[in-house]
């Protein structure tokens, strides 16, 4: 897969480097220029919208995020655990917000007030209802990334919160 980076600075991104791309992790393996490529799984293919993409779509950049850096947000890993669909996209003064629906195998990682990464982006949750979730959007983030281009049905990227994942295993690890 080759990406143009467009107005994302790769001049400190260096073959083996991580980008993330519409929230999945992948390693830099050519640079060019403002290009790059990565090789794609199948495995990265078969849970991520990865393979639905077509030439020019756009997708969501971040470089890896280096330990001395500040945080500004949640951690994510760019490691996706599925793919959701968007339910409803509704108006909330100068915000929307967006509803979302996911597997149910993966519905049990999200909590109100949690934080969820959603085509790359990392969210705070409001509400959970089942296998259904809302955030709200502030029009800075619909403007900077993808989801100004999203409607109702389109499938995105979900990686649930990392700390939940490791909580589930521990606690299955535990038990006899």
């Amino acid at each position: 897969m080759v990406i143009d980076a467009g107005q994302l600075d790769m001049a400190d991104v260096a073959i083996g480097d991580s980008v993330c791309v519409a929230g999945v992790c992948l390693t830099a393996v050519a640079i060019e220029e403002s290009r790059f490529s990565a090789d794609v799984s199948v495995e990265t293919l078969s849970c991520t919208t990865l393979g639905t993409l077509e030439n020019g779509d756009r997708v969501n950049l971040e470089k890896s995020l280096r330990l001395a850096d500040r945080l500004g947000g949640h951690l994510v890993s760019g490691h996706v655990d599925g793919v959701g669909r968007v339910v409803s996209v509704e108006a909330d003064a100068r915000s929307q917000r967006w509803r979302f629906e996911v597997p149910a195998n993966l519905a049990r990682y999200i909590a109100a007030k949690g934080s969820v990464c959603i085509d790359g982006v990392s969210l705070t949750v409001n509400d959970v209802a089942a296998n259904r979730f809302g955030v709200n959007l502030i029009p800075h983030t619909i403007d900077a990334t993808t989801f100004c281009n999203r409607r109702v049905g389109d499938a995105v990227n979900i990686e649930v919160d990392v700390i939940a994942r490791y909580l589930e295993r521990m606690y299955s690890c535990d038990r006899p």
